[in-house]
């Protein structure tokens, strides 16, 4: 017995699915590379933890007794929030 032959539009059905199962997986490979090279936000102690909020209430303490304006607070505070690690 002979085996039948594939039709042309199976053949292009089968082409277009490899082609994409490719175009998945380099760019899964992308992704992975970019996650590789791309910086982890940095360790910081509990100790360094603690002097970030320990600045942070004092730079609340200092608004509130008025001796910096609410610019100048709210910069500060994004600064130092941003340096904390929560987990």
């Amino acid at each position: 017995m002979s085996r039948r032959r594939t039709t042309f539009g199976k053949l292009e059905r089968d082409r277009a699915k490899q082609a994409k199962n490719r175009a998945k997986q380099e760019k899964k490979a992308e992704r992975a590379e970019q996650a590789e090279s791309a910086p982890d936000a940095p360790e910081t102690s509990d100790a360094d933890q603690a002097a970030i909020l320990a600045a942070l209430a004092k730079v609340h303490a200092d608004f509130d007794a008025g001796l910096i304006s609410l610019d100048d607070f709210e910069t500060r505070r994004d600064e130092l929030t941003r340096s904390l690690h929560i987990s």
